[in-house]
């Protein structure tokens, strides 16, 4: 009975293990390469983008600035409004698809060089980097009992983090706040509950996923490393190590002949492993926890070309090459996610190129339906007009849909300034000879008098006496 007890005690802790493990710091080793030079840019790209954009003015306005007091969302002197909510939805469909046919095609390019988490990790490692050195030299002080010269160093590292992940909070809040009035309101100590909330929560989480959690977030947060296999197949291009070149493993001198003594061109130098940031071994096959950064393949060619074997130990290639059958780039799911995006890149393209800065709601009174005006049918509106251009416009009203129509209201020159939602009341009358049912479509149509881009026309409900 005891052993039994002791046996599920066992089994439990086995369970207990294979769910989660204490995490292991890595210590990922610098590396250089083409590879290493693409993710570089790549950072500095991204990086140099989401900082500068908010310095930047562009038709009197903030670059990028997602107003959201006042419902008004500038993008590159364009404004767009609530209204245009389906923009929001066309670019997440895009992103969407974009994503399923890179990873199709090449596996997880956005995890190792664009996702957000790799780029601020990036930028981490080198901070860790300049204030502690290289991998060696990290592993031996963290392996130190704690002195003054270790507090020193490990106080200055996490203070030029924190330092960056404030930079960082500040920036994502000046997206939604100016970032001049921004830096005023810091430097006055007088920013709003909720700016302190944004700027502090962001810096947060920056500083808890770049510089603590790291490769946690892609092995166990990110929901993509799970469901990636659904878009992968075997002609999926992947980094991958080609076990049959490379085994059998085996340390040797550059000088000897590694064929005659039955060797592979793996010469077990593990800096494939030490260069990951997610600390697996690529020579183990394909895993889950890989996010396609390529720094093994540029350690590998590294070994290969000081060894004077040939580069591509390691390399993209997929399933399909590796088992010595042929590989196919373009493939029905490869053309179908290709063919969908252009298809909404295009449409998206020309939605926003014909845009029509113009908004006109028609609201008929309810409270009656209609009265006799010496001999006429009125019917009363009230017209929302909608100006989301940058600047003010001249309107003039008209309407249609039923022969002699008059509208007894003012109906020229309506100034609507930019950005405003102007009420206008109009009676709209007509002779009861004219109408054909009880319900008669109409159509307002108003046109700007300075740009003749500027119009938009609404269809209306004109009630009159049953027939």
């Amino acid at each position: 009975m005891q052993e039994q007890v002791n046996s599920g005690s066992a089994r439990d802790k086995e369970v207990e293990l294979a769910l989660f493990a204490k995490r292991e710091k890595i210590f990922p080793r610098e590396v250089h390469g083409i590879f290493a030079g693409l993710r570089i840019a790549s950072v500095f790209i991204l990086l140099g983008i989401f900082y500068g954009l908010p310095w930047i003015s562009w038709d009197g306005h903030q670059s990028i600035l997602l107003d959201l007091p006042a419902r008004k969302f500038y993008i590159f002197g364009l404004t767009f409004w609530p209204q245009d909510f389906l923009y929001l939805t066309f670019l997440l469909i895009i992103a969407a698809l974009s994503l399923f046919f890179f990873t199709t095609l090449a596996g997880r390019l956005w995890c190792g060089y664009a996702c957000p988490q790799t780029v601020w990790t990036e930028t981490f490692l080198w901070i860790e980097r300049l204030v502690e050195g290289s991998r060696s030299q990290q592993m031996r002080l963290d392996r130190e009992k704690m002195s003054f010269r270790k507090f020193r160093i490990k106080a200055s590292k996490h203070g030029l983090w924190i330092i960056f992940a404030l930079f960082t909070g500040f920036t994502f809040v000046s997206y939604f706040t100016p970032a001049k009035t921004l830096v005023e309101a810091v430097m006055q100590l007088q920013l709003s509950p909720w700016e302190t909330f944004w700027l502090l929560f962001y810096a947060f989480a920056t500083y808890g996923n770049a510089g603590w959690m790291r490769e946690q977030v892609c092995m166990y947060m990110c929901p993509y490393a799970r469901f990636q296999s659904a878009m992968f197949d075997d002609d999926t291009l992947i980094v991958s190590y080609d076990a049959q070149r490379g085994d059998p493993k085996g340390a040797r001198s550059p000088s000897i002949d590694h064929k005659e003594k039955g060797l592979g061109d793996c010469i077990n130098c593990t800096l494939c492993v030490q260069v990951c940031p997610t600390g697996i071994d690529i020579r183990d096959g394909l895993q889950y926890q890989c996010i396609s950064c390529s720094a093994c393949i540029d350690a590998c060619d590294d070994v290969m070309e000081k060894m004077q074997y040939p580069k591509g130990l390691i390399r993209y290639t997929t399933q399909n090459t590796l088992a010595g059958e042929s590989s196919h780039l373009l493939r029905p799911r490869v053309l179908i996610y290709g063919g969908l995006l252009l298809t909404l890149l295009l449409v998206f393209s020309y939605s926003i190129w014909n845009r029509v800065p113009l908004g006109l709601d028609v609201i008929r009174d309810r409270n009656q339906l209609y009265r006799e005006t010496q001999g006429l049918i009125e019917n009363v509106y009230t017209l929302k007009i909608l100006n989301m251009d940058t600047k003010a416009h001249s309107y003039s009203l008209t309407v249609k849909g039923i022969d002699n129509l008059k509208i007894s209201t003012p109906h020229e020159n309506l100034l609507v300034e930019a950005g405003e939602v102007k009420d206008v009341a109009v009676r709209v009358q007509v002779d009861e000879m004219n109408l054909t049912g009880r319900s008669n479509d109409i159509f307002f149509s108003i046109q700007a008098s300075d740009a003749e881009k500027l119009s938009a026309i609404e269809r209306a409900r004109f009630l009159g006496p049953l027939p």
